[in-house]
């Protein structure tokens, strides 16, 4: 199983200049070898770009992705990522999108597709990375 992070597929939705054949390339290359995935605070993230729900599930499934419920460890562990980023001096007030992102990868125990790595490198150094 491959968690495909937000940043990636909206680089395809939207045509991004910049990032737009390497995430293609990186979905088309990485399906080749792992289910890809993503929860529901991806798909709400995603949910910005669509205006009806049907139309972001077909999208969804056009791409091949299937959606992944947070089990209760992941969201537990994500409440403790975020003391983590509280104490090193972080300011927010909520507990931040790529706090349940990584922690949902660090307890499934699967890779994490993303252009993102800073955070998931420093609050779950156990995930594998796959970035540029």
């Amino acid at each position: 199983m491959l968690l495909v992070d937000t940043n990636v597929l909206i680089d395809v939705l939207q045509d991004d200049p910049a990032w737009a054949d390497w995430s293609i390339a990186q979905l088309r290359a990485q399906a080749k070898v792992h289910p890809l995935a993503i929860n529901p605070i991806i798909y709400a993230e995603l949910s910005l770009n669509f205006s009806h729900v049907e139309v972001l599930d077909k999208t969804l499934a056009s791409m091949q992705l299937s959606v992944l419920e947070l089990p209760r460890p992941a969201l537990f562990l994500a409440g403790k990522a975020f003391a983590q980023y509280r104490h090193r001096g972080g300011k927010g007030n909520n507990v931040l999108a790529d706090f349940f992102i990584g922690a949902h990868a660090a307890v499934i125990g699967c890779a994490l597709l993303t252009r993102d790595s800073k955070r998931y490198q420093s609050y779950f150094p156990t995930v594998k990375l796959i970035t540029p």
